[in-house]
């Protein structure tokens, strides 16, 4: 993945610290953080070795240089620091502490987010046209965040390693040596880019990651209905850029009714967090 470190978006970690303490003072009001008690087991992480995880991060690593392969990256620096405060934001509040999330705008007009294993997020410009304020931009790549901390692409591919672990059956890809292996781990990719690009990601993935975004997205402070505020925006649009999102989503009206539903359950239609709509406008347009 030596393509994406050379082009240097990624903001040092010192940099990203005093990012984070200067941008993210967002207030948590007393609601915010009952939700968080009772949401806390919902984000349980399960236990995988340090060798899976590192698997994990290598395969996506791969997947990702494929999305840089399809898409270029967008060069304002600015913008790309600013998503990566954002998201690394949002990360904070997942149950992968183990992963360096990161992230990058791609410069394409298209309406869509993508995540690789191992914590490669990108969204694309036209997605970030489309939206009003940063709990919108939040609401998206929690929604990313969840299908990694989920690790949605390596259950798909249905590979199996030792103990039945999809974590196990990377590494033993990634570790073994030989030429059935190598095809293999090369069918493995095409998979998980066709997950991406062509086939989506099933209906109960979508509808898990929907979910576990807003609770991430309502952990982190932000306005809770920013997820909903955007999919109705998309809901309304006849823009020809949505047609890969459709392609690779369930429909946004079925996602609304889902979202509603959980929303009015938890309580988080009583909750009118920050959208933070004059911060998004000065970095990103």
């Amino acid at each position: 993945m030596t393509m994406m470190r050379s082009v240097k978006i990624w903001p040092a970690a010192a940099v990203l610290a005093l990012g984070l303490t200067l941008l993210f003072q967002l207030p948590v009001l007393a609601e915010q953080r009952d939700f968080r008690t009772r949401v806390s087991e919902k984000l349980a992480g399960e236990g995988v070795s340090t060798a899976d995880i590192a698997a994990e991060i290598s395969f996506g690593r791969e997947v990702a240089a494929h999305i840089l392969g399809r898409y270029k990256l967008d060069r304002d620096d600015r913008l790309n620091r600013y998503i990566n405060l954002v998201g690394r934001g949002v990360a904070l509040h997942s149950n992968r502490s183990d992963l360096d999330f990161r992230f990058a705008v791609l410069a394409s007009s298209t309406i869509n987010a993508y995540a690789a294993p191992g914590g490669y997020i990108f969204v694309t410009k036209g997605a970030i046209a489309n939206m009003a304020d940063e709990a919108e931009l939040a609401a998206v790549l929690a929604h990313e965040i969840a299908h990694v901390a989920e690790r949605h692409i390596v259950r798909e591919l249905g590979i199996r390693g030792e103990g039945g672990s999809a974590q196990a059956g990377l590494a033993h890809l990634i570790g073994a040596i030989g030429d059935p292996t190598r095809v293999a781990f090369k069918q493995a990719v095409d998979q998980a880019l066709d997950i991406l690009f062509k086939q989506g990601y099933s209906s109960r993935d979508e509808a898990e990651a929907d979910q576990n975004g807003l609770i991430l997205l309502t952990a982190t402070g932000y306005d809770p209905a920013g997820l909903r505020r955007y999919l109705a925006k998309l809901e309304e649009s006849g823009a020809a850029e949505l047609e890969i999102h459709n392609r690779t989503h369930p429909p946004s009206a079925e996602r609304l009714a889902a979202l509603d539903l959980v929303i009015s359950e938890t309580g988080l239609d009583k909750i009118a967090g920050p959208t933070l709509k004059e911060r998004f406008n000065e970095q990103t347009r």
